[in-house]
């Protein structure tokens, strides 16, 4: 093999690194099963990783099916070492490369310096998330977009409405069209889009929850734990400043490659993408 062959078959960035790192994991002769015996909704077998990546991401596998295959995972990467971790990471690539490509709009630097946060917030994570709250994957793809945003705000990327008095700075306002806001708590991950879509389809639109909870998938009771929750980090978010220079031009001017939340009406669209 020639130097620059292998070379371009060197991972590039640290997301491909991780990819490949799972891809050997998923392979002979370092398979590293996964025995869905006893899940419901899966196969009854041992299963490898790249097959349940997909059916854990399969549109018709239930939200309960994907949190008891995160459970098992998180329990394994804590109790089992190292190759579970890179599983967990590997079982996570798509959502963390949609959030890498938000992460990189705009972004001026390096964006393996982002990636790499994104990872460290991920893996710092999967030690100590609530296994039994919901939304176990989600929950740890976010606290990897909080670290990696860290270091775009060190470096003051985002955009800034900036008035005619010199060196005065004024931030977007947080109370402005309540779309707009929750599409900003979407882009700084403070939400996820089913608890924006909950959010706005029920306090907006004036929908019933157990409606909206129907076209997401969970139950009535589910819908209104998650929507009282995420409200609460709403209102801290933006007491906090958090949803102040959040910027959601680059994400219009970018094609949605991510999933679409069931039943996600006109409110949010397709620019609060997450």
């Amino acid at each position: 093999m020639s130097t620059s062959t292998f070379s371009s078959s060197l991972p590039s960035t640290p997301l491909d690194a991780a990819d490949k790192a799972f891809t050997l994991l998923a392979e002979a002769p370092t398979h590293v099963p996964f025995d869905a015996r006893g899940f419901d909704g899966l196969p009854q077998r041992i299963l490898p990783l790249d097959e349940l990546r997909r059916l854990v991401l399969a549109s018709g596998t239930s939200p309960q099916v994907r949190d008891a295959v995160w459970r098992e995972l998180v329990v394994r990467a804590r109790r089992d070492g190292p190759a579970w971790r890179v599983a967990a990471v590997g079982m996570a690539m798509p959502g963390l490369r949609r959030q890498a490509g938000m992460l990189a709009a705009g972004w001026r630097g390096d964006t393996h310096d982002l990636d790499a946060e994104l990872l460290v917030g991920f893996m710092e994570c999967l030690a100590r998330v609530d296994i039994d709250e919901p939304r176990i994957c989600g929950r740890l793809i976010e606290a990897g977009v909080r670290a990696a945003r860290k270091v775009r705000e060190a470096e003051s990327d985002t955009m800034l409405i900036r008035s005619g008095e010199a060196g005065a700075v004024l931030p977007i306002r947080p109370w402005d069209h309540p779309d707009l806001v929750l599409a900003r708590a979407v882009a700084v991950a403070v939400l996820d889009r089913d608890e924006a879509t909950l959010i706005a389809a029920t306090r907006l639109e004036n929908q019933t929850l157990a409606g909206v909870a129907r076209q997401i998938g969970i139950s009535p009771q589910t819908a209104s734990d998650w929507r009282a929750k995420a409200e609460k980090r709403l209102v801290e978010a933006i007491n906090g400043g958090e949803l102040s220079f959040v910027p959601l031009r680059s994400r219009r001017s970018r094609p949605n490659t991510g999933r679409r939340p069931r039943g996600v009406g006109p409110a949010l669209g397709s620019g609060a993408a997450a």
